[in-house]
């Protein structure tokens, strides 16, 4: 797997790869194999990736219009982790919205009655 060297410096949104169409999922089972696939290589990555590859630089830009440059390290926490934080959160609201309890994702939570 990569070292991190060959990453992509940016992401042009204008660019066809921003937008790859992907074969649709037609059951959870699809959709969890493609979930476990596309994990798999990012952890991949990320594992073989040396220290030095999130002291580079990467830019979002839509052709000649860039909107941030910033260190890979940076973009990857601010991001890509606060960004998943986040969806997370949401996905919390809607569950308890809809009456199902919540997993337990740091320990139990008060869906179980333990405190």
């Amino acid at each position: 797997m990569a070292s991190g060297a060959d990453w992509l410096p940016e992401l042009d949104l204008t660019s066809p790869a921003a937008s790859p169409s992907p074969k649709p999922a037609t059951s959870r089972t699809d959709l969890l194999t493609l979930f476990d696939g596309m994990l798999a290589v990012a952890r991949e990555a990320l594992a073989a990736a040396e220290a030095s590859t999130f002291a580079l630089p990467w830019s979002l830009r839509a052709g000649d219009q860039v909107f941030f440059t910033m260190t890979r390290g940076v973009v990857m926490r601010t991001f890509v982790m606060n960004h998943l934080i986040h969806h997370r959160g949401q996905l919390e609201v809607y569950l308890r919205m809809n009456d199902i309890p919540l997993p337990a994702i740091y320990g139990p939570t008060a869906d179980e009655g333990v405190m």
